[in-house]
């Protein structure tokens, strides 16, 4: 009896049984080491030759269509195994599914809208951020050689390499999701992938205040700053939370703006009708052919943006983004790393020096000063939690130095019984000094915003 006998067969039957058994849940996470990886690996190369059969002979219905192949599996499974009950044959039909055309034992962990973060350190060790805090899942890999397959199928989809001569890369999921890969010889416990997940639904600005991030009166204030077209700057560590507040302060440019977002990964969900998106690219095999986000900054102020938004500048792209607004490119945001506005303004200094201009310090101060007009500093606290801590002015030169004003800062009181930071958002009770600036533009502007 053919396959595609048995599986008319089997769907007879299934209709008449549809009742007899609950269907349980079969994306629980589960370790693959479970005393089936002899059958697995057998199920797995049938199925492998099944479709590659079929693809040669001009068929693409089980390559295309998730039922059929997994009808195909159920199949193989039953005439490979005995006494396996029903939970077992269909876990292990959706973990070689998974293998044969998605992320193997990752699929899970990506399904979990809990799980922020995925941390694969080796075929054995696989951590998850969930709500803020990291823990040991049990999902493990085969070996060494079944992570890497995972890892070439991601680069791959998305046109990009990883090998020996070049063992780190970044790339990114269909959905979004940002993906940082390494491999042996540089990392020694085995091939280690971290996984940014990509936020189906974004958050929101309730989301943010529901969640305490950041105060309604703050919120309030930054949504006043974008429309006015000031130079904002999202400062913060790693996983802070910054390309999450620039995706939503980016939602308060008008829809009547033309936004060019630049980033190495694709990585905002803007609303408006008039964006364009661009991103960065590697090299080739050939070493050629790449594409920095300092080119593409450059080649934005030619495409008549009226908002230039940067995911990240991290290196000479800096120098071409401060020119940018200070030539009539007014309301453009990016995010850099920097702990304090302090230690932002020493960054910003030495990105710009990596531009490979020698410019005086002072030069590149004044360029500074006069680009940016509002910091926002998000930290990620011990508790797990991420939240707006300073929101600063910078006002200007002082000497050879830049003189910045905090304006809105999170003063936090101690920790209550489930562990958690609390505190207040407050205002200093200072105005900035741009308010004219956006007065003049129409932009509401309410006192009791500076009200200490």
């Amino acid at each position: 009896m053919s396959l595609l006998e048995k599986l008319e067969k089997q769907k007879i039957l299934q209709q008449g049984n549809a009742s007899s058994e609950p269907t349980k849940s079969i994306h629980n996470n589960v370790p693959n080491i479970d005393g089936y990886s002899d059958l697995k690996e057998k199920v797995h190369k049938e199925i492998i030759e099944l479709i590659n059969r079929e693809a040669a002979s001009g068929n693409e219905i089980f390559a295309n269509q998730e039922d059929y192949i997994l009808k195909s599996l159920e199949v193989l499974i039953e005439e490979n195994s005995t006494g396996i009950t029903r939970a077992d044959r269909m876990r292990i039909q959706k973990e070689i599914y998974n293998d044969v055309v998605g992320l193997g034992p990752l699929e899970p962990l990506l399904s979990d809208s809990d799980i922020s973060e995925i941390m694969v350190n080796g075929p054995y060790n696989v951590y998850v951020e969930r709500r803020g805090k990291l823990e040991l899942s049990n999902v493990v890999f085969k070996d060494n050689s079944h992570l890497l397959n995972i890892i070439n199928r991601i680069v791959s989809s998305v046109g990009r390499r990883i090998d020996e001569t070049s063992p780190m890369v970044d790339a990114r999921l269909t959905d979004g999701s940002r993906v940082n890969a390494v491999i042996p010889p540089i990392v020694l416990n085995g091939p280690t992938i971290t996984i940014r997940k990509f936020s189906k639904n974004p958050l929101t600005v309730s989301d943010l205040i529901r969640n305490s991030s950041v105060s309604p009166m703050m919120m309030s204030f930054l949504e006043a700053c974008v429309k006015g077209k000031l130079n904002i700057i999202v400062s913060g560590g790693t996983g802070s939370g910054k390309t999450t507040l620039l995706n939503v302060l980016s939602g308060y440019i008008p829809d009547t703006d033309r936004i060019v977002t630049i980033e190495d990964a694709a990585e905002l969900q803007l609303r408006q009708n008039h964006v364009v998106t661009m991103e960065s690219r590697p090299a080739n095999l050939e070493g050629a052919g790449q594409i920095t986000i300092r080119e593409l900054v450059r080649n934005a102020l030619r495409m008549r943006p009226d908002r230039i938004v940067v995911g990240e500048v991290r290196s000479g792209e800096t120098l071409d983004m401060l020119q940018a607004m200070n030539t009539g490119h007014d309301g453009s945001l990016t995010t850099a790393h920097a702990n304090t506005p302090r230690d932002l303004m020493s960054r910003l200094e030495t990105m710009v020096l990596m531009s490979g201009m020698d410019l005086p310090i002072r030069a590149i101060r004044e360029q500074v000063s006069s680009a940016l007009d509002v910091i926002v500093q998000q930290a990620r606290l011990k508790d797990g939690s991420r939240k707006i801590i300073n929101i600063t002015q910078v006002v200007g030169m002082e000497g050879d130095t830049i003189t910045l004003q905090d304006l809105f800062v999170f003063r936090p009181r101690g920790v209550d019984a489930q562990g958690k930071i609390t505190g207040d958002f407050v205002s200093t009770g200072i105005r900035p000094t741009f308010l004219e600036k956006m007065v003049s533009s129409g932009i509401l502007v309410k006192d009791d915003w500076f009200m200490k």
